[in-house]
């Protein structure tokens, strides 16, 4: 079996919906708990199997890269100072693990940004992680759920995959909904990983034309064949080039197959959704302190 080792996350915005928060944080590195956001993204990913994560990002979002990088100065001193657990912990990153940045150049939307990582992920099969989606590290097993098993799927059959979950009626307006194969599919919350192949995407429709309650939450498994779909896009509404349209490409040629995920997701990208993400990070560390 194929197995996927490349992730792509693309950074490059500015995160207009949590200013001010991020007019000079990105948002990325806003917390959740005791750590930014962006933390749990990388360590699901390395959890799932991942050893070479490509951060497509902007000039002014330098701070990202080097969260992941060694700061030797500091190292230093705490190690002077005796605190060499802190800066073992500081020092996360797996041996293994490779952390890339690459720049998206102009801001052309999603599926420019993770075109922009070709010249790194070549020919590689690839998982995308949104950092806005944050999936709940508390409960579940990131080795085996979710992203991990969505490139077991893959490896299997190579169709690309991308995970979904139930929304509320009052929420399907805002996301890309999953259009079903089969009037038997599942359309409903789950406490496991089921794949099926599904018939299209229609994004942030009316409740009433909504072809399903499944919603895209921000994971995804990639053929590298998207690459050439991507290139070959036309820019739509705002000049981008959209994630979807080259998602439709595949479908129609090779066939992709959604993921129903278990357990919660949190939006780190939207201030209410954030607000109350980071209590509930907050409060699962703080009582693993107790």
């Amino acid at each position: 079996m194929k197995k996927i080792t490349h992730a792509v996350i693309p950074v490059a915005g500015f995160g207009t919906r949590m200013l001010p928060l991020s007019k000079s944080v990105p948002k990325e590195l806003l917390p959740l708990g005791n750590r930014p956001a962006i933390h749990y993204v990388v360590e699901e990913a390395i959890a799932a199997g991942i050893k070479h994560i490509v951060l497509v990002g902007h000039a002014q979002k330098s701070a990202i890269e080097n969260y992941f990088d060694i700061n030797a100065e500091l190292d230093n001193q705490l190690r002077v100072k005796g605190k060499d657990e802190l800066a073992d912990s500081l020092n996360w990153l797996p041996d293994d693990v490779t952390v890339s940045m690459i720049r998206q150049g102009k801001p052309l939307g999603l599926g420019h940004a993770v075109l922009a990582a070709r010249p790194i992920i070549g020919e590689h099969d690839f998982a995308v992680l949104l950092p806005d989606v944050v999936l709940d590290p508390f409960n579940g097993d990131m080795s085996a759920d979710n992203l991990a098993f969505m490139i077991e799927a893959f490896a299997k059959d190579s169709h690309s995959q991308i995970l979904v979950d139930r929304v509320a009626d009052e929420d399907v307006h805002k996301y890309g909904i999953a259009q079903l194969s089969h009037a038997g599919d599942i359309d409903d919350k789950t406490d496991k990983n089921v794949s099926f192949k599904v018939a299209g995407f229609v994004e942030k429709p009316n409740l009433t034309d909504a072809p399903s309650r499944l919603a895209v939450v921000g994971r995804y498994v990639f053929s590298h064949r998207i690459f050439d779909y991507l290139a070959n896009t036309t820019a739509s509404v705002g000049g981008e080039i959209q994630l979807t349209d080259a998602i439709d490409a595949l479908i129609s040629e090779y066939g992709v197959h959604v993921t129903t995920m278990r357990g919660n997701s949190y939006d780190a990208g939207d201030m209410r959704s954030y607000m109350q993400a980071f209590i509930y990070f907050a409060q699962q560390q703080l009582a693993d302190e107790e």
